[in-house]
């Protein structure tokens, strides 16, 4: 819980906005973040994040289980020689390393082109609050007639 109560010694014009108390800047403050967080470019993150993290989680899932299957199941398969003493076994484990990094590129491409953009978006969203509260910290009024510091 945040401790809204002004220090011992202070009073409350030593509060960083010029709000009747810091607990209504408090709640204003929250009030901005939410409406950020709940804004367009958020949840459209949210969403691009989520569909990609389902997506790539469903196949990592299904090439792990599909070697956990074989080497279970497929023991005639499994144990066939590729070259000298390498079997498929062992290049269906090496083909777990190898799809971890294929993901992990994967995610860095995508977050690269699909995923800033909307990021930078969002940020560009709370930096306007922040310059929202700037202009109320040097004395002005927002738009709705509120002299707090978001």
């Amino acid at each position: 819980m945040l401790n809204t109560s002004t220090p011992q010694g202070s009073s409350q014009a030593d509060a960083p906005c010029d709000c009747r108390s810091a607990a209504e800047c408090e709640a204003d403050r929250l009030t901005r973040y939410q409406a950020v967080a709940n804004g367009e470019a958020v949840t459209l993150l949210r969403r691009r994040y989520r569909r990609f993290a389902a997506w790539m989680t469903v196949l990592f899932l299904a090439v792990y289980l599909s070697y956990v299957l074989l080497s279970g199941y497929a023991h005639r398969l499994m144990a066939v020689r590729v070259v000298g003493t390498v079997n498929v076994a062992f290049v269906a484990g090496l083909l777990q390393f190898a799809m971890t990094f294929l993901i992990a590129w994967l995610y860095t491409r995508y977050a690269a082109t699909r995923l800033d953009p909307v990021a930078e978006r969002a940020r560009a969203e709370f930096d306007d609050t922040q310059d929202h509260q700037a202009g109320a910290r040097q004395g002005g009024r927002d738009p709705e007639g509120s002299t707090c510091a978001r």
